[in-house]
């Protein structure tokens, strides 16, 4: 790029001698010196030249982790998320596939995968389209709640359009929690036919509990009012899918909540993710709103 530019080698050469650049890989050079990775601190030299402390902002590690890596190199995972404007995450490496049979150059904060496909790779920057990065991003979290989240983020922030990541999950055979992958997916792009109302009651007959009315007509102050399950003790519990949390839907599911709370009713909200990563305590939390409930 800087030949291209204009800039001889020697000219590139002299700076590098004078400190104004820093080379930071075979194909790299960091300008100013503040910018250079520190995950390179690791590596300590480079033709001579001590690297900087400083850990880069933007997309500057971005670059260099794509130029440095291999052959056909391309951001993956959540780190083509991160690059794509995906906010609320905060990234410990950068993820980065190569074709099979690429050559690879390791570097430290970096990890390279291999790949027999890639997939679609958007051009500039080069990183994995968000479909693909997003299912790849949940396969490598380090827990299943670090999962969950990396599905939910780039929906909910329009990095992904939830047509396009369920398309992309059914041609997906194998996968690293496939079960609970195909049921958060599900969950984040059903949009307000979420599945967590049958799964709760499924739950409470596996917790030996009573099983709740389903979708109860109500009346409240603004009208017609749907409970998503009742007891006959008059707890109320309420299963929130993935939209509920977008947009105005918190106003309306506060509005709703204390409009029953008002009519002396008590109101568990459960997320839907929480089923799938947490079922346990949130149908004791259940247990002992029916125990209550009955006492009252």
């Amino acid at each position: 790029m800087l030949t291209a530019a204009g800039i001889t080698t020697g000219e590139i050469r002299g700076e590098l001698r004078a400190g104004r650049w820093v080379q930071v890989g075979p194909n790299t050079i960091a300008v100013p010196r503040p910018t250079v990775p520190g995950w390179q601190r690791a590596s300590a030299k480079h033709d001579g030249q001590r690297l900087g402390e400083a850990m880069p902002t933007g997309l500057a590690p971005f670059w260099w982790a794509v130029w440095e890596s291999g052959t056909a190199a391309a951001l993956d995972g959540a780190s083509s998320l991160v690059a794509q404007g995906m906010t609320g995450f905060t990234l410990t490496r950068i993820d980065v596939s190569v074709p099979q049979g690429s050559r690879v150059w390791r570097h430290p904060g970096i990890t390279v995968t291999r790949r027999r496909d890639v997939g679609r790779v958007l051009p500039v920057l080069p990183r994995v389209e968000p479909a693909t990065a997003t299912i790849r991003a949940a396969q490598l979290a380090t827990s299943d709640r670090q999962a969950a989240l990396l599905i939910c983020l780039p929906v909910q922030q329009r990095i992904v359009a939830p047509a396009h990541l369920l398309d992309r999950w059914r041609t997906v055979r194998r996968s690293p929690r496939h079960t609970l992958l195909g049921q958060v997916i599900a969950d984040v792009c059903d949009g307000a036919h979420s599945l967590g109302e049958l799964d709760f009651a499924g739950l409470c007959r596996r917790t030996d509990l009573p099983e709740p009315r389903r979708q109860q007509l109500r009346r409240g102050p603004r009208g017609r009012i749907y409970l998503d399950n009742e007891f006959a003790c008059g707890l109320v519990v309420e299963i929130d899918g993935a939209q509920h949390g977008w947009g105005l839907a918190p106003v309306e599911d506060a509005l709703r909540a204390n409009a029953l709370t008002l009519q002396s009713r008590r109101v568990l909200r459960i997320p839907v993710i929480g089923l799938r990563l947490n079922p346990q305590a949130f149908m004791a939390q259940v247990a002992e709103g029916i125990r209550l409930m009955t006492l009252r």
